[in-house]
């Protein structure tokens, strides 16, 4: 499976703010856009010309990769099959996204980053329907239930990380039942109801070229 495998932390400084791609790193002050503000390498410090549009198009999609954990070939595949869709190419672009198994779990709060629940996916802790399911692109369905395995949910991590997010709710689109480790999905995500940081019609102007 290809995934990146570089350091997080330059993804954020490079787009100038918070992607949280660390968990619970990324609220402290050894968050690295914190302690250096200005973009990764020699000329990070650099006053920087002003971008073209394509610049500013390149940057948000970008952004949408480092935010979900998808490299370009995959990245492009949602597209094509967003733009297949009936609706808003970009509406269905960000919805394929958050149906994602990763971004599943990364909601539900059973991992403190998509990173992390990619891992826990991987190595096996994550069901779908009562079912194994080791494929992080996984896409979920109305109505399907994810949990933690049962052999599973005394991980430690695992128990801090529900515990916090059980204290702040979860998406609305999403039910959490934290006693059971499980969450369904109550519907189909509208684009007010994702909480990322993506400009998608950006995005769908870069691949309209």
């Amino acid at each position: 499976m290809a995934t990146y495998h570089g350091p997080r932390c330059k993804l954020c400084r490079r787009q100038g703010m918070k992607l949280f791609l660390k968990g619970q790193r990324c609220s402290t002050d050894k968050c690295a856009v914190e302690r250096r503000s200005y973009g990764p390498g020699q000329h990070g410090q650099r006053r920087r010309r002003r971008p073209s549009d394509y610049g500013i198009q390149l940057k948000e999609k970008q952004k949408a990769r480092a935010i979900y954990g998808v490299l370009e070939r995959q990245f492009k595949r949602y597209y094509k099959e967003a733009d297949r869709q009936k609706g808003v190419t970009g509406e269905n672009l960000m919805r394929l996204l958050e149906r994602r198994l990763d971004n599943i779990v990364y909601r539900l709060g059973f991992a403190a980053s998509r990173s992390a629940a990619r891992e826990m996916i991987i190595h096996g802790h994550i069901e779908v329907n009562g079912r194994k399911v080791d494929i992080p692109s996984y896409l979920v369905k109305l109505g399907d239930e994810v949990g933690v395995r049962e052999r599973s949910q005394s991980n430690l991590e695992v128990r801090m990380s529900v515990d916090a997010k059980s204290g702040v709710g979860t998406v609305e689109w999403l039910e959490l039942d934290p006693k059971n480790f499980k969450g369904r999905i109550l519907e189909m995500p509208s684009r007010d109801q994702i909480p990322s940081p993506v400009n998608e019609q950006l995005i769908v102007n870069f691949y309209s070229r």
